[in-house]
């Protein structure tokens, strides 16, 4: 490195974005993430003794610290460390990385600590690429990525590997690290007379939403974007802070954790009959940008499984809202998709539509069992085999039920719904325990046998066996 060098490096410090200047060099200077890197916290104490043998995985939303965290480390190690991006790296340079690890090891016997940003945008041959020389001692892995790593990066890459998730920041240490931005010297803007207004401030803290990089963003285009007086003053007031950060940023990836807790949030206050939370998250994910018909698609789900029987009109009130929607597309389709969303959590609930994975079970569990003669088709094979002879019709029959068998002779008695006590279900309740006591009579047999509960998991395994079979 020449004086040149020396020149371009200082240039750039100065230049730097404002959120870049700001950013810690040791952990005295950091502000979040108390239950990681607070006083007698684990990784602390290995940051701070140089002890950190194990690779770890920073996982968090942008602007919570996760490359700051790996600066820090870099400022305070005796090891080599190295940084790379995921997403402009590939295996080639990986395999360059790992080669001198290994050669600086061999000859200066000193460690090699890797910093890879944004990890999991590496596919799975060059996290496996990376995986043997993390289990060797070759590298100390520090990896950060905005999305779950138990999900995106490979299962033996995070069993050798310390994941840490990172919050966004509160309020108050966002506020607190705005101030300082104003009044540093060297790296903020302490040499220049900027007046902030409190509400302005305020502003820029609450829209920023824990993010840190967020709001220094918003602080250096409203600095360097205003003029100052004429007595020299740049005044940021709540317009010039308003403009400069327009709207909240929300926490909420299409193809991410968010995306899938908010929509499970969205469902379960339906299904918890709690209308307030339910518009709530509605709200978030429609500000977010969510797909309005991939809502209401979990909505006539809904529909069917939570509320059922208890209120058949759900699902046609669900179904015109989508239906209507189609018609009428944003931002008056708003009123379907609300009508819809309110309607289901204030609706009764009833989850007995699910008894019919009890009978797939036991198609599985049995195989194939014979449909009774009496059942069968007659259309075909009535005069030879008799097949429909014994049928009763039952609409000739006083209250056109008639207490015949319907199950295999190996099932008789077997129940597997059982209607619930709540809104139009309980009335079919009642229905269904006259027509049970009628049949069991008719049939001479004794008490109904309720067929085996199975559990949440049996039931995603025959969901996701019936998807795959295009069932």
């Amino acid at each position: 490195m020449d004086l040149f060098d020396d020149a371009l490096r200082d240039r750039m410090d100065r230049e730097a974005p404002l959120a870049a200047r700001m950013r810690p060099k040791d952990l005295s200077e950091f502000v979040g993430q108390e239950e990681l890197v607070g006083e007698g916290r684990l990784l602390r104490r290995a940051v701070e003794a140089d002890r950190l043998f194990s690779s770890i995985l920073l996982w968090g939303p942008p602007g919570t610290g996760k490359t700051t965290l790996a600066g820090i480390i870099a400022n305070s190690t005796r090891s080599h460390f190295v940084t790379i991006s995921a997403i402009l790296a590939g295996v080639a340079e990986l395999r360059k990385v790992i080669q001198e690890a290994k050669d600086r090891r061999k000859f200066h016997g000193i460690r090699t600590t890797l910093f890879v940003d944004e990890v999991h945008r590496w596919n799975k041959a060059q996290q496996d690429a990376l995986l043997p020389h993390v289990e060797d001692g070759t590298l100390v892995l520090i990896g950060a990525s905005t999305e779950n790593p138990y999900f995106e990066v490979i299962r033996a890459l995070v069993s050798r590997s310390r994941v840490f998730l990172l919050k966004p920041l509160i309020d108050e240490d966002v506020k607190g690290l705005l101030s300082r931005a104003l009044v540093d010297r060297e790296r903020g803007y302490g040499k220049r007379q900027v007046s902030m207004t409190d509400e302005a401030l305020s502003h820029i803290v609450r829209v920023a939403g824990g993010d840190v990089r967020n709001a220094l963003n918003a602080l250096e285009l409203a600095v360097e974007s205003t003029p100052p007086d004429a007595s020299g003053v740049i005044r940021i007031d709540l317009s010039v802070a308003q403009e400069s950060i327009q709207q909240r940023a929300v926490l909420y990836d299409k193809d991410g954790d968010a995306h899938y807790d908010t929509i499970s949030a969205f469902i379960k206050s339906i299904r918890g009959s709690d209308p307030d939370a339910s518009l709530y998250w509605l709200a978030k994910m429609l500000y977010a940008g969510e797909s309005p018909r991939f809502i209401l698609r979990r909505l006539l789900i809904l529909a069917g499984e939570d509320v059922g029987l208890a209120d058949p009109m759900a699902l046609v009130v669900t179904n015109a809202a989508a239906q209507s929607f189609e018609y009428v597309g944003l931002p008056e389709g708003i009123y379907h998709l609300v009508e819809a969303t309110l309607y289901l959590a204030t609706a009764p609930k009833s989850n007995t539509t699910s008894s019919f994975f009890k009978a797939y079970k036991m198609i599985e569990d049995q195989g194939k069992v014979e449909v009774p003669s009496h059942l069968q088709d007659p259309s075909r094979d009535k005069e030879a085999l008799g097949h429909g002879e014994g049928y009763v019709y039952p609409h000739g029959e006083t209250g056109h039920h008639v207490g015949q068998q319907y199950l295999p002779d190996a099932l008789l008695g077997t129940v597997f719904y059982q209607a619930s006590n709540e809104g139009f279900e309980a009335a079919v309740k009642l229905r269904l325990s006259r027509w049970r006591e009628a049949q069991r009579k008719a049939l001479g047999i004794g008490e109904d046998t309720e067929a085996p509960e199975i559990s949440d998991k049996d039931v995603h395994e025959i969901k996701r066996r019936m998807d795959r079979s295009g069932k």
